[in-house]
């Protein structure tokens, strides 16, 4: 299917519990594309808003400067809009409003030279469950390692 990963937002799983994700294609200017392309990307504090016209926009999500670009070089951390269906819109408005839920761009990447990105519903974790996920994983580790060497 030619899929590129450009970025992926590992800082997601660790301060979200993820639920359901969604690909949605996103609008961009040109030189966004050029600087993708050189994987000039930064999804650690993007977010998706969902505006009360019914458009899902990606937030706060750094794309560098293109470096060989001009003076119509892109704002780097400009608002961008999601393509996404009307109904995957409002189910993501209802999870955000209804249950407390974020929506959280996981990664970027290019699909049969378009670029997706996938975001996920995700459920901020408190410190405790983060140390108790971090835990989890390191016992996991050493189970795997002590199989491993028998």
């Amino acid at each position: 299917m030619g899929i590129k990963i450009i970025s992926k937002n590992r800082k997601a799983f660790h301060n979200y519990d993820i639920g359901d994700s969604w690909e949605a294609g996103i609008s961009l200017q040109g030189t966004e594309v050029k600087a993708l392309r050189a994987t000039k990307v930064n999804l650690g504090d993007g977010w998706v808003d969902i505006t009360a016209n019914g458009e899902a926009i990606l937030k706060e999500v750094h794309i560098g400067h293109y470096d060989f670009g001009n003076r119509a070089n892109h704002d780097e951390r400009r608002p961008r809009r999601l393509l996404l269906h009307k109904n995957e819109i409002n189910k993501l408005g209802r999870a955000i409003a209804e249950k407390g839920f974020s929506v959280v761009p996981l990664k970027i990447y290019f699909k049969n030279s378009r670029i997706k990105v996938e975001i996920a519903l995700g459920k901020g974790k408190k410190s405790h469950d983060k140390r108790e996920a971090s835990k989890q994983k390191d016992a996991n580790r050493e189970i795997s390692r002590a199989m491993k060497t028998r």
